[in-house]
């Protein structure tokens, strides 16, 4: 494959995606990519959940109660990705419904402050989470694996979903800078995202893929409303939610 700016894929996307979503110590030597790069955004959750897992089976093997196993792979994923979605959440659940304009909602959504929606939202979603997962572990070890890496993948798939169809809100943030990405560079991403899940848990990855596509339509239609578009903090409101939605999904 020749190297220009045309290609879809190349492999040091895959570097640049983990610098961008995560605290691991990768070298990046050219960042021009931008948006180009967000095919591999499901790689990194492959990554992200595989760290996670290792901690999970770990402390399952070393005879860890269930609840703790749970608690302890939420609290890697959490360290590992720099709370970066986490922090994306409590912003749009601030800034969209905190807000009485556009103007107002993206102000609010840039402020570092937390305020009572997003407080609220992180605990709820928090604990949805560690729930599922302490609710997989207890149906066994591999499945809970399974369903972690499916629900890792297929949540940051949504990501270059919005990239692709929604502007940018604002003009400055990390989505912004970051660039936008076009509906292949997307559509490789959901490619590679379900075909893992499907490997990982069957027949439910199809279910779980159109649970995360709905969640990641709906929030797209409301960031469109509420502020004409996406920005960083959409996207990882986009992940989590859509995190927990695949995982619950996969519990049946």
């Amino acid at each position: 494959m020749v190297k220009n700016d045309t290609d879809l894929v190349r492999l040091s996307d895959i570097a640049q995606a983990v610098a961008l979503l995560t605290r691991l110590p990768v070298r990046v030597s050219d960042t021009a990519r931008g948006g180009a790069a967000a095919w591999a955004y499901p790689i990194v959750g492959l990554i992200v959940g595989g760290i996670a897992a290792l901690v999970g089976v770990m402390a399952h093997w070393s005879g860890l109660p269930d609840i703790a196993v749970a608690l302890l792979c939420l609290a890697t994923l959490v360290i590992v990705t720099g709370a970066l979605h986490e922090d994306g959440l409590a912003d749009t659940a601030d800034g969209l419904w905190g807000g009485w304009t556009r103007e107002k909602r993206l102000e609010i959504m840039k402020d570092s402050h937390i305020g009572t929606y997003g407080v609220l939202t992180l605990i709820v979603i928090t604990v949805a989470r560690w729930i599922a997962l302490w609710l997989l572990f207890q149906t066994g070890i591999a499945a809970a694996v399974a369903a972690l890496l499916a629900a890792c993948m297929l949540s940051r798939a949504t990501m270059p979903s919005l990239m692709a169809t929604l502007p940018h809100a604002r003009d400055t943030g990390l989505s912004h800078s970051v660039g936008s990405t076009s509906r292949a560079s997307a559509a490789i991403a959901w490619a590679i995202a379900l075909a893992a899940a499907l490997l990982l848990t069957g027949g439910g990855a199809i279910w779980a893929a159109l649970w995360a596509g709905m969640i990641c339509g709906a929030i797209a239609m409301i960031a469109r409303r509420k502020i004409g578009g996406q920005t960083g903090d959409i996207l990882g409101a986009t992940q989590q939610i859509s995190e927990v939605v695949v995982l619950f999904s996969l519990l049946t």
